[in-house]
């Protein structure tokens, strides 16, 4: 049997995320109590489902602190158990929520929408440390249900790595474990002909290529991940998130994100992503 459970902040996704999951197959369930965890999915697995999601969030702020033992006790149970955390940046969620003009859960006739936010994040603190996480601040509705579909068809008994490029101008990914910042080597931006283009593009990637800089950049970050990653492996770490930063992030990082997962992919699960590309 395999258990998805989603968490995360108000108005990061987290409906989105499971009505992708209820598409894929997914038996989906909505703001289950923390408490009932361990009780609902033992239930699901001796009635025979293969794949349940549930979502539990601060709406179950009186037992989420039993949380984690939950998890570990349905862990003995042969069970196939996923994490994904939902976040976003604080601006973003306060636009969300001023655009569907509904209520933050925890707000009351004392609380501000931001008191509520950073709340929030606090009671989730905890469930955050144990999971997934992936900032949506940036994500498109499309790019969103990718990544998540991407998510439910990773290995775990593998780590897998990702590698996604960003731009500094527009804020570092929340769900960063590693950043690398690229932004001292030369800008295809100030290249009338590459200007349009992305690092994906042949002519961005010749030109990046034939710089001595770039190479030597390269190597150093590769040689970093190879000489660390068994680390993070002996922490039972399933996934490592490495964010590569230029500054607008459609050149310089985009090229490293590829080619860094091109090299790892030989032996690791890769995932690359393309922030503000939407890919």
């Amino acid at each position: 049997m395999q258990l998805i459970v989603i968490s995360g902040l108000a108005g990061s996704g987290k409906s989105i995320a499971l009505t992708v999951l209820e598409d894929s197959g997914y038996y989906c369930v909505d703001n289950l109590p923390a408490n009932l965890l361990r009780e609902v999915t033992l239930y699901f697995k001796k009635s025979d489902y293969l794949h349940v999601a549930v979502s539990i969030d601060a709406r179950s702020r009186k037992t989420l602190p039993l949380f984690p033992q939950q998890l570990a006790d349905l862990k003995q149970q042969e069970i196939d158990i996923r994490l994904l955390f939902l976040e976003a940046k604080t601006d973003t969620l306060v636009k969300r929520f001023s655009e569907t003009r509904r209520r933050h859960p925890l707000s009351d006739d004392h609380l501000t929408l931001l008191e509520c936010i950073q709340l929030e994040r606090e009671k989730l603190a905890e469930v955050k440390d144990l999971a997934h996480c992936i900032d949506t601040s940036d994500l498109s509705a499309n790019s969103f249900r990718t990544w998540v579909r991407d998510f439910i068809n990773l290995d775990r008994s593998r780590l897998t790595l990702l590698f996604q490029s960003f731009g500094f101008k527009h804020g570092i990914p929340l769900d960063a474990d590693i950043v690398f910042d690229v932004r001292c080597l030369p800008n295809p931006n100030y290249e009338e002909q590459l200007k349009s283009l992305t690092g994906v593009d042949d002519a961005v990637i010749e030109y990046l290529s034939g710089h001595v800089d770039v190479n030597r950049m390269f190597e150093d970050i590769r040689r970093f991940i190879d000489d660390w990653l068994p680390c993070f492996i002996r922490d039972n770490r399933n996934y490592l998130t490495v964010a590569i930063g230029c500054t607008g992030g459609r050149h310089r990082s985009v090229y490293f994100a590829v080619r860094l997962a091109e090299y790892f992919t030989k032996k690791n699960q890769v995932l690359v992503r393309h922030r503000e590309l939407n890919f």
